[in-house]
């Protein structure tokens, strides 16, 4: 077959001594309509590569680009596509493999790890009964003692504590749904370990430890990485080789330190300035707006959940202990302001953010908005005020109604207040769609969510939000699921928005680069409580908090030289 040619060449000969643990050559990816069987879309168009046992390959590119499809092929978890050219691991053809042979092979030798672990974990099972469903599989020899034991290890090593184990994947952020995940992946002992954008949802502090965690693996026990994500700095600084993909193709590969800091081809250069334009910042100093006031005022507030216990752990445990989310947060928001919030995953952001919109009911404090007391609102007069507060989720697809039509979705929010006649809300969809860039209107309007890239999921969640002229969005993480180039331009719409409709946020993220290129001020959340608030370039440079320091300390960083 032909063989691929790369700027760098193939990754043979760095490791002449060793076959390679994974192969990939000239492999071609079709994926077929199901209403058509005679159409088909080119997914992977002719890419070749290699990997070595204990090498860290980052495999980088805007979504769309075919890396998560090249990840799955690896392992043959593509319904409804067509494989040409050649997958070999270890000398053997994956794509000859029996269906006994391909559930071992997945798993013991190859094991995946997947961006959004929710969708992968049964709502039904906790998290204890994952890990021993997945030893019994591959394992049955184990005693039920010998797999609990080993899964408990496995879930030490990425920071899930044994007390856990009983505990559903509901009652995790995401974070933490993430590190089962992994350590689902690990449980095996795999040889090779494709993790697709594994650290999406993982602030800094947290995927800097997965990833060392991971490369460390990958050292001591020869364990191969293909690292997919839309993450450049992260790549640089954990991966010996990057690829980089476009359309499918593989437009340039070599050394990390080649790539990022002497790329070849245009489209890794474009690369490298979207992300470098969100690093990159000409601070200005912060002046807060003249005497307002608060549009958003947070006093003192908590929010604690108690653990669900058994009868027979109340009667040997006593009562349950408290686990305090949020815990004496106050602050206020000003008009116009962006306020950042940043911590780690399971610092009670997103619960913080909840409880401010009251679709959790604060165990103390106050949230006055617009100066109304929302803890002492009735469900009416909540949902009144409601139309004046919305809320960007971190994944969009999940938000929206797969059965529901774009245009659909956006002008349901317009009914449910009683708002417009379906004429005025036609023309408001297509003028809102018009404004968040999904052009032409009468084209997006008829589309499902599911025929959107990740970047228009997420405009059309904006504009759904928008579309009841809120004076407050809480944005929860809307960005970190984009790639870098997306997220720039995500970023400058929500900076035009904030202009244009009066807009206040409250934006969580856990991207430090992120907070620093949109907000005003931030605060940082560690373990339910603010540890530190103040002007974005004063935390910046001026950290005080050791938390706030280390989170700096953890944030990879592209070099711009």
């Amino acid at each position: 077959m032909t063989s691929h040619s790369s700027p760098a060449g193939s990754s043979a000969s760095n490791h002449p001594e060793t076959s390679p643990l994974l192969a990939i050559d000239d492999l071609r990816v079709a994926y077929t309509s199901r209403s058509d069987r005679q159409q088909s879309t080119r997914a992977i168009d002719g890419v070749s590569l290699e990997l070595a046992a204990g090498e860290r390959l980052g495999l980088v590119g805007e979504s769309g680009c075919g890396k998560s499809t090249l990840g799955r092929a690896a392992v043959r978890l593509l319904p409804n596509a067509c494989l040409e050219g050649s997958i070999r691991f270890r000398g053997e053809s994956v794509l000859d493999f029996s269906p006994a042979r391909l559930r071992q092979f997945r798993g013991e030798a190859i094991a995946l790890v997947f961006q959004d672990p929710m969708t992968r974990l049964d709502p039904l099972m906790t998290i204890g009964e994952h890990c021993l469903e997945t030893l019994h599989a591959h394992q049955p020899h184990l005693s039920y003692q010998q797999a609990k034991t080993k899964a408990l290890q496995t879930l030490l090593a990425v920071k899930i504590p044994a007390e856990r184990w009983a505990q559903y994947p509901h009652e995790f952020s995401g974070g933490m749904r993430q590190r089962v995940a992994i350590a689902l992946a690990l449980l095996l002992d795999p040889q090779l370990i494709v993790a697709d954008e594994p650290t999406t949802s993982l602030d800094v502090t947290v995927a800097a430890e997965i990833l060392q965690e991971l490369t460390r693996l990958c050292r001591e026990r020869q364990l191969g990485l293909l690292l997919i994500s839309h993450d450049l700095a992260m790549v640089a600084e954990y991966c010996d080789r990057v690829a980089v993909m476009h359309t499918g193709k593989i437009v340039e590969i070599g050394p990390a330190r080649q790539i990022l800091g002497q790329p070849q081809h245009d489209y890794t250069r474009s690369l490298l300035q979207a992300a470098r334009q969100i690093q990159v910042v000409s601070p200005e100093e912060y002046r807060p707006p003249e005497a307002q006031t608060p549009l958003l005022r947070v006093r003192d507030l908590h929010q604690h959940f108690t653990l669900e216990q058994t009868f027979l752990q109340r009667f040997v445990a006593g009562p349950p202990a408290a686990i305090e989310a949020v815990n004496g947060v106050s602050f206020d928001l000003l008009p116009g302001e962006v306020f950042g919030l940043v911590g780690e995953s399971g610092c009670g952001k997103s619960t913080l953010s909840r409880t401010i919109l009251q679709l959790l009911q604060a165990t103390s404090g106050s949230v006055e908005f617009c100066g109304q007391d929302l803890t002492q609102l009735s469900m009416s007069e909540l949902r009144l005020l409601r139309r004046q507060m919305q809320m960007i989720f971190q994944d969009p697809l999940a938000c929206l109604n797969p059965q529901m039509r774009v245009g659909d979705a956006i002008a349901d929010p317009l009914f449910v207040h009683g708002l417009a006649t379906a004429a005025e809300a036609k023309q408001q969809v297509a003028a809102m769609l018009e404004r968040v860039g999904l052009t032409p209107v009468e084209d997006y309007a008829h589309r499902f969510p599911r025929n959107l890239s990740g970047g228009q999921q997420q405009r059309v969640a904006i504009a759904r939000a928008l579309i009841l002229r809120p004076r407050l969005l809480i944005c929860d993480e809307p960005v970190s699921m984009l790639d870098a180039s997306v997220q720039t331009q995500v970023l400058q719409l929500m900076q035009e928005l904030r202009d244009e409709f009066e807009l206040t946020y409250l934006f969580i993220t856990h991207d430090l680069w992120v907070a620093r290129y949109l907000c005003d001020r931030i605060a940082v959340m560690y373990r339910g409580k603010v540890v530190e608030l103040g002007p974005t370039e004063d935390i910046f440079q001026r950290a005080q908090h050791p938390y706030t320091q280390k989170l700096l300390g953890a944030a990879p960083q592209l070099s711009v030289a």
